[in-house]
């Protein structure tokens, strides 16, 4: 048997999950009083509600006033689908995808929409692709953080200012947590449930001016399911980007999502939500310095995470068995910890190598994951016992 000892402090929140991520600290159902059920969210009161949403959205992200900012259906997913099926097509694609989504985004373009002019640069889940191979003549597809991988782009350097593509950019666990260069991007997605904790069901697109100009003067050759069309006889819906929503939201997530965005406001803004963030990472950071059993799965200190962590077990026990027993292993100490009560979540995604992924995004107090570090060593000499 292991003679760790169990660690003394608990977390006050067990919930490191990426998606849905926690609530804000001390969110409660009485948030929400005020949400308008039982009422049309075309009403004065439900629009008005849905266009203070856009509006806190652009102020707290710095969006630019000549983007429009979208609530639409199915999360960032659809936000991104809807993206790709209404502005894709015009000219030659470079994808440059390294973990799950961004291969996804891959896999509908080849094979969904069958587009033939598209290069497709990868890299294993760890690792970034040589982002100098992209040409920005060409439209680009791209995910600014790797939710299942933990890799992300450093920063918006790599994307010229002058460029004749359009920018997709999937930025749904960077958003509200990482700076986006937004004269960078002509098409950014996120979802509510990621950096703040709320509801899902419910995707933002913001579109560059640039891109609307595309939307105006393009048609795609195949047709468009109604909750993807984004313009009407040749010209944009402004509609959509005015509250608008194209089919029914949920009034009980658009008031969740305004509860998120006024604590943020509270905090002192997206630089809070930031430095909240990098906090959390340091913290974690320090752990894996000192801890010989686990190391990031980003191998380069500037591509990692502050959000969605990635971990690899590299104890050479471990890394000797075949990937099922280590999957195993992986699962004992996720198993260990769920059970006890003090992480709920934290295993890898499914199509990423067997490891931990532990959520460190603004709404996770620094505190709980300074707890928690002692019990990942505890279910790691929990599940060593088991070899």
């Amino acid at each position: 048997m292991s003679n760790q000892t169990t660690p003394d402090v608990r977390p006050n929140n067990p919930r490191f999950s990426s998606g849905p991520c926690t609530k804000r600290p001390n969110w409660a159902l009485s948030a929400l009083q005020d949400a308008p059920l039982g009422r049309s969210h075309r009403a004065k009161l439900g629009k008005d509600k849905l266009q203070r949403a856009i509006n806190k959205t652009r102020e707290i992200l710095g969006v630019p006033s000549d983007y429009r900012i979208g609530i639409v259906p199915a999360s960032d997913t659809g936000a991104f689908e809807m993206a790709m099926w209404s502005l894709l097509g015009e000219r030659g694609i470079d994808v440059a995808s390294w973990e799950s989504f961004g291969a996804g985004w891959a896999s509908d373009i080849k094979n969904q929409l069958k587009l033939n002019d598209v290069n497709y640069y990868s890299a294993d889940y760890g690792k970034l692709p040589d982002l100098k191979q992209l040409d920005f003549d060409r439209d680009v597809i791209f995910t600014w953080n790797g939710t299942t991988s933990g890799v992300r782009v450093p920063n918006g350097d790599f994307i010229p200012a002058e460029r004749k593509g359009l920018t997709l950019c999937d930025a749904t666990s960077a958003a509200f947590a990482m700076p986006l260069a937004w004269g960078k991007l002509d098409v950014t997605t996120f979802s509510w449930q990621k950096v703040l904790g709320g509801e899902g069901g419910h995707g933002v697109i913001i579109l560059s001016p640039r891109a609307v100009e595309r939307l105006e003067n393009y048609t795609p050759a195949w047709p468009l399911p109604k909750i993807f069309r984004l313009t009407k006889g040749g010209k944009l819906i402004e509609g959509i980007f005015k509250g608008a929503t194209i089919n029914t939201p949920s009034m009980l997530c658009v008031e969740d999502y305004l509860d998120a965005l006024n604590w943020t406001e509270s905090l002192g803004g997206l630089p809070a939500l930031i430095a909240r963030t990098d906090a959390n990472f340091a913290s974690l950071n320090t752990w894996v310095e000192k801890t010989d059993w686990v190391e990031f799965l980003a191998e380069e200190v500037a591509t990692r995470s502050t959000t969605s962590v990635c971990f690899k077990v590299v104890d050479p026990r471990i890394a000797a068995l075949d990937d099922d027993a280590q999957a195993a292993f992986v699962k004992a100490i996720v198993n260990a910890l769920d059970k006890a009560g003090v992480a709920y979540d934290i295993g890898g995604y499914r199509d990423a190598p067997a490891g931990l992924r532990i959520w460190a995004g603004a709404t996770v107090e620094t505190s709980d994951l300074e707890a928690l570090t002692p019990w990942l060593d505890w279910a790691f000499e929990q599940a060593i016992t088991t070899l």
